[in-house]
């Protein structure tokens, strides 16, 4: 097994949260494990990235070569779209919040971005957004997307709510259960999509 994947944003929507979650599962599974983040800006809007590579054999190299990507996964809808080199067009999927973070002037047309997210063979488009704050959580929009995305990586769902249940512990009861339900909402967002 081998699974290669990029998360992308911007400063403070919890994308390295998301990389840091991802690597406790798959560690915890004995796996094999890369990663590598780009943070520079993380707290002015800036481009947030982390490359993140599993497998069930060691692991060369941290960077995920472009066309190779499992998956894209996006926390800003124009995010998606700067990285879809990555991407292995073939199998691989782009799992992207819909909701814009407008950290540019003038931010590009929302309908042109969407429409071109939509043309891909493997898209899932949501407002995560909506979904966190429907369930009271609004802070945790990147566990919407790490449920929705979870459909499609080979880690199974306990490991990833274990994962959870760990790095939020220290938070108190009712952030894990917060973050798990937006977790569990995300993924059965995209449980028809895929039979894992």
């Amino acid at each position: 097994m081998k699974y290669d994947m990029i998360i992308a944003g911007v400063g403070g929507q919890g994308i390295l949260s998301i990389a840091s979650l991802l690597g406790r599962a798959a560690l915890n599974l004995n796996l094999h494990l890369k990663q590598s983040e780009v943070h520079g800006m993380a707290q002015r809007g800036g481009a947030v990235l982390a490359h993140l590579r599993i497998a069930d054999q060691p692991i060369h190299s941290d960077l995920v070569p472009r066309g190779a990507a499992a998956m894209i996964l996006s926390m800003e809808p124009l995010e998606a779209l700067r990285y879809l080199p990555w991407l292995d067009t073939a199998t691989g999927w782009v799992v992207t919040n819909a909701e814009p973070l407008h950290n540019i002037e003038p931010y590009p047309n929302l309908d042109a971005i969407a429409a071109e997210i939509r043309r891909l063979p493997q898209a899932f488009l949501f407002n995560a957004d909506k979904m966190a704050r429907d369930l009271g959580a609004p802070r945790a929009v990147n566990m919407a997307m790490l449920g929705a995305a979870s459909t499609f990586i080979p880690l199974p769902s306990a490991a990833l709510e274990s994962a959870i249940v760990s790095q939020f512990s220290r938070k108190g009861e009712t952030v894990v259960a917060s973050n798990l339900a937006v977790f569990r909402a995300g993924r059965q967002a995209t449980a028809a999509l895929h039979p894992g």
